[in-house]
C-alpha cells in the first residue's frame, strides 16, 4: 500500500511560532511508549500538547487516538476538521486541527505521524523538528508480536514497508530501557 497524505489548507503559510515535533518511524519502534513516558513527564506544562489522533481502528492501550469509521473519518476530513491526515496499512490516520492553535499559540505539539507527511508538514509550519524512533528487525517483530493486534496485519509486512522520507533531526535508537529514550525525547520537545 501506498501511504498519502494531505494538509488541511495549505495555502495557509507557515504556521508558528510554536514547534511541531513529529516522531516518526517503523512499526514497533516503540514510538507511543516513549511518547506517553514523556507526556506523563510534560503533565503539569502547558506549553507542550500531545493530541489524540484520529483513525480508523479501535483504540488500544498501545497508542493515544480516538477510533472512529471510515465514513466518520470521511466526513471529518470534509469538514476541515483535520490538520493532516495520510493513509497506511488500509488504515487512515487524522491529527486534528486545533493543533494549528496551539501552534500559534507558541506552544510544542508532539505527535506520532507517517514518514511520507514530514515534507509536507516542513512545508507549511515554520518550526518543525522530526524524532526518528528505531529499532533492529528483530526487536520490531517481537514488539509487533505482542500486541497482538488484529488490524496490524502481517508483520513481516510492516518490517518490510519501506518508506522514503525526509532525513530527521534526531534519531533514537529505542533498545533497552524505555524511560532512557523516554528522557532523549523528552530534551528534544523541549528544545534542548
Amino acid at each position: 500500500m501506498i501511504d498519502t497524505a494531505t494538509l488541511s489548507d495549505p495555502r495557509i503559510g507557515l504556521i508558528g511560532p510554536g514547534r511541531l515535533v513529529l516522531v516518526v518511524g517503523p512499526s514497533g519502534a516503540g514510538k507511543d511508549t516513549l511518547i506517553g513516558l514523556a507526556q506523563a513527564a510534560c503533565a503539569d506544562d502547558p506549553g507542550v500538547v500531545f493530541p489524540q489522533r484520529v483513525v480508523t481502528r479501535e483504540a488500544s492501550t498501545f497508542e493515544n487516538n480516538t477510533a472512529v469509521s471510515q465514513t466518520m473519518f470521511g466526513q471529518m476530513l470534509a469538514h476541515g476538521e483535520f490538520a493532516f491526515q495520510w493513509e497506511a496499512h488500509g488504515l487512515r490516520y487524522g491529527v486534528p486541527h486545533a493543533i494549528v492553535d496551539d501552534i500559534r499559540g507558541g506552544r510544542a505539539v508532539v505527535v506520532n505521524v507517517s514518514r511520507t507527511i514530514v515534507e509536507l508538514a516542513r512545508r507549511s509550519y515554520a518550526n518543525v523538528t522530526v524524532v526518528s524512533i528505531t529499532a533492529p528487525a528483530d526487536i520490531l517483530a517481537q514488539r509487533i508480536a505482542d500486541r497482538g493486534r488484529a488490524s496490524d496485519g502481517q508483520v513481516e509486512g510492516r518490517i518490510r514497508r519501506m518508506v522514503v522520507a525526509a532525513e530527521p533531526d534526531v534519531v533514537i535508537n529505542n533498545i533497552g530501557p524505555a524511560k532512557d529514550h523516554a528522557a532523549q525525547l523528552l530534551r528534544t520537545i523541549r528544545g534542548h
